[in-house]
């Protein structure tokens, strides 16, 4: 069967043809504005700022960004992994997927940790980074983040506690300068909806 037989069989008439044109139209549209809405050109980048797309992340950037880790490393280098570029994107992808379902089920802690594949990318970026600085330490295998999962090793954060982001919660922060994204609200919409 060729494309314009089936085409024609379930659209047998020029005005049901229009009506499907016209709702894919809809649908791939509002889908490339809900996108545009929530910023996710943003992610394909390595900018810190698109992290604060979601306010909840405003003290835990205000807090990187005042560290020694602000100044040589964006957030991408802390937690995806570098092993090569399609676990890179596919790491990024699934943890910004669920980073987006907990933030719509309203499901984020006051004070939000990494969850365990997270914590084990970031520690073998703290090993990454810092190869030289922690090679005996990594060798001798006194920190190895699944060991210290079973409590007989050490993760690097159990010693660098206040790196690089301190201790944070939704209210550690309350007056930080943080580069909040302005609003792709146009603002003859937003003056409609504040009357």
């Amino acid at each position: 069967m060729k494309v314009k037989e089936i085409i024609n069989r379930w659209l047998p008439s020029r005005r049901w043809k229009r009506i499907a044109i016209t709702l894919s139209g809809l649908i791939v549209g509002g889908g490339l504005f809900f996108l545009y809405m929530l910023r996710a050109h943003t992610y394909l980048g390595d900018d810190p700022a698109a992290c604060v797309n979601c306010h909840i992340m405003g003290p835990y950037y205000a807090t990187w960004m005042h560290s020694s880790h602000g100044r040589d490393a964006t957030c991408n280098d802390c937690h995806v992994p570098h092993e090569n570029a399609v676990k890179k994107w596919v790491f990024k992808g699934m943890d910004g997927m669920r980073h987006v379902a907990v933030f719509l089920t309203k499901g984020e802690h006051q004070v939000i940790q990494a969850n365990d594949e997270s914590a084990e990318v970031i520690m073998n970026n703290c090993i990454r980074c810092h190869t030289q600085l922690n090679t005996e330490f990594v060798s001798t295998g006194r920190i190895d983040y699944m060991r210290a999962q079973v409590g007989e090793g050490k993760a690097c954060w159990d010693c660098h506690r206040e790196v690089a982001h301190g201790q944070n919660s939704l209210s550690t922060t309350p007056d930080a300068l943080v580069p909040y994204p302005e609003s792709p609200t146009p603002e003859w919409l937003r003056k409609m909806i504040n009357k």
